[in-house]
Parts: structure tokens; sequence; C-alpha cells
């Protein structure tokens, strides 16, 4: 996590998942920082969400999100609709962004959810024309 990353911010938002979707949150962010370690993430507790990228610009510098809910936790893609999803896990119907509804670990520690994160990474990579070995 950046160094500017206020830890409060990251705390309000895993916090305020219920229960187990707290290790949930935490496990994500675990994943998406041993994929990327050098990932810039931005926070949004109003909102409960926790984005990362290669930059600071969200929707065009960014891969994923994670966002806190009630009942789950959504790993967004803000370019989903591109990615290949052989295990059919995304979900949504617009132009560009599509998640996956994760309630428990075992979910957000599965290969295709990994899988699916280093997709993310190397397809901005590639729509911005950077390099893309991450």
């Amino acid at each position: 996590m950046p160094a500017a990353m206020p830890n409060a911010e990251i705390a309000a938002i895993v916090d305020a998942a219920p229960g187990q979707l707290r290790d949930v949150v935490r496990i994500l962010c675990a994943q998406i920082t041993d994929l990327h370690p050098d990932a810039t993430m931005l926070a949004w507790p109003k909102q409960r969400i926790l984005s990362y990228g290669f930059g600071p610009r969200k929707m065009s510098e960014h891969y994923a999100y994670i966002g806190v809910h009630a009942r789950h936790v959504n790993l967004g893609f803000y370019y989903g609709a591109a990615l290949p999803d052989p295990d059919a896990l995304l979900e949504g119907t617009g132009k560009n962004l599509r998640h996956i509804k994760l309630r428990d670990v075992a979910s957000a520690t599965s290969p295709p959810v990994r899988r699916l994160l280093k997709h993310a990474m190397r397809d901005l990579r590639a729509r911005s024309g950077g390099p893309t070995r991450h």
C-alpha cells in the first residue's frame, strides 16, 4: 500500500464489512498486493471502495476495485467486459465494468479469481501501452 494512503481510510472500509466479509476484503487486498506490490491504491470510505491501478486516475489507470456491501464483497474490474472469463464468474451488462460477488474466503482465494486479477492488470497495461510483466 502506498505510504501516502492513510491507514484510517483503509481501516474504515475494512471495518465496514460485516463479520467474515472482513476477511474477504483483507484477502483480496493481500492478493492484489502480492500480484502488484507497487500498485496505486485509492480509498473512498463513503462508497466503501478500494481501487487499484498503475496511477491515480480511476477509469484510465485502475484495473480493479473492492467494494464492501452488506451481504457480499464485489471484486470489480473497470474493463471486465474485455477479460477472458471461462469460469463465467463476471456479472454485469454495462459497456466495460464487470464484478464478482464474493461471500467467503474460499471464493476470494480461488484460482479463477487470481487469474482474472492477472488478466485485468495485463489488459490495462496493454491498453495504456505500458509493459505487461506483472
